[in-house]
């Protein structure tokens, strides 16, 4: 798993920098042909690799079920995020990665609902989950460097 959270983290720290390097306004700019900005991607990202690692274990998220449900799969954003969502979100982004980190030393992932992805691969338990959220926020990565030449 050391490899797992390495390419995470180095994933979260890409994302950070964009959180840091960009206004408020140009976080939330949806350009034209798109559906979605870069704050909503970067939260969605949060978002997700708590849904397919604790909530399918059948644990608590580190986040809200507000934040859960703003930006779960199938969303678009509904209004613009503050400069205190920004803030937050940059704390989260760390912060979630950490814990979980600890929480996969400290063996708390016991049980997992199997779950079917998009692509067609099969979460079988939490390490799959962590394996593919690394595949989920490289798309995602890949939607934010076209959406950066927009805004």
């Amino acid at each position: 798993m050391e490899n797992t959270f390495t390419i995470t983290r180095n994933s979260r720290k890409l994302l950070l920098a964009f959180l840091e390097s960009h206004s408020v306004n140009q976080l939330n700019k949806i350009p034209k042909g798109f559906n979605n900005n870069i704050f909503w991607n970067i939260a969605h990202i949060v978002v997700t690799q708590q849904r397919i690692v604790y909530s399918l274990s059948g644990l608590p998220m580190q986040i809200n079920e507000a934040m859960a449900d703003r930006y779960k799969i199938g969303t678009k954003p509904e209004y613009d995020a503050t400069a205190d969502e920004v803030a937050e979100l940059k704390t989260l982004l760390i912060s979630t990665i950490d814990k979980t980190e600890e929480d996969f030393k400290n063996n708390i992932f016991v049980h997992y609902k199997e779950y079917p992805t998009s692509v067609g691969y099969t979460l079988r338990n939490a390490k799959d989950g962590m394996e593919f959220n690394n595949y989920h926020e490289g798309i995602h990565l890949g939607a934010i460097l076209a959406l950066r030449k927009l805004v």
